[in-house]
């Protein structure tokens, strides 16, 4: 496991799993977090307990559906909850995003009395009109004193995409052009870090950590620690979590 480098609160702690350390077999080997990408739902539920046990914290995994939904977290919110983000006061209870080339984004409030998770690809960073799944994640924290952290996604090299992606985000921040690279007549290249870092400099947080677009960060171009739909397309999931101690 990863463990996130940014001077995070007191009694907070966050990590990013890889692929290593699990029970699956290939081509989910072997710490594959995902229970629905076909793989063998025992080993599934094998993993996540190895993963509960490491951490010490119950991580709540979310059915992700790349949109723009926050669900706050109790004691009583189940697996499966649809949502892209979530976030919690209570202690023990750690919010989870899964990625396997989307961007996971970690949120602590400065006093450490709120945690967050969003799951980003491009269609939910994107949103509608400017708001996304970060900004809908950084409204509910009701703080703009607030460190991010941006974990592994797939790098500015690999992820190449039409014209209606790079619309999509010009339509609400022309600075946002600066995140695409010309590939071919209808293609570019995209920065999905650079652009989650963009609307988080928009919302006024100024301590953004983690991916900073550079190849170690890509999860298409490290195939032994990560995870990545779009290199593999039958594969497992890794997450980013984030928890108030107990």
């Amino acid at each position: 496991m990863l463990t996130p480098d940014w001077p995070l609160p007191a009694g907070v702690r966050a990590v990013c799993t890889t692929r290593m350390g699990g029970v699956s077999a290939a081509p989910y080997d072997s710490l594959n977090l995902g229970d629905h990408v076909a793989d063998d739902a025992a080993h599934v539920r094998a993993n996540r307990a190895i993963f509960h046990q490491a951490i010490g914290a119950r991580p709540v995994f979310l059915n992700q559906v790349h949109g723009t939904q926050v669900v706050s977290l109790d004691t009583t919110t189940p697996d499966g909850t649809v949502a892209d983000a979530c976030l919690t006061d209570q202690p023990g209870l750690a919010c989870t995003v899964m990625v396997a080339d989307c961007l996971p984004v970690l949120f602590a409030s400065a006093d450490g009395h709120r945690v967050a998770a969003a799951h980003a690809g491009w269609r939910g960073l994107a949103g509608q009109g400017g708001v996304g799944i970060l900004e809908a994640t950084v409204k509910r924290l009701q703080t703009k004193d607030i460190l991010a952290w941006l974990g592994p996604c797939i790098g500015p090299q690999a992820f190449e995409v039409g014209d209606e992606v790079r619309a999509a985000f010009m339509a609400s921040d022309p600075l946002a052009g600066n995140c695409f690279q010309p590939l071919k007549p209808g293609k570019w290249l995209a920065d999905l870090a650079a652009l989650a870092r963009l609307r988080l400099r928009a919302l006024g947080l100024s301590q953004i950590h983690g991916n900073d677009s550079s190849a170690t960060w890509c999860t298409v171009g490290n195939a032994s620690r990560f995870f990545s739909y779009r290199r593999d397309r039958v594969t497992g999931r890794f997450c980013a979590s984030i928890w108030r101690e107990l």
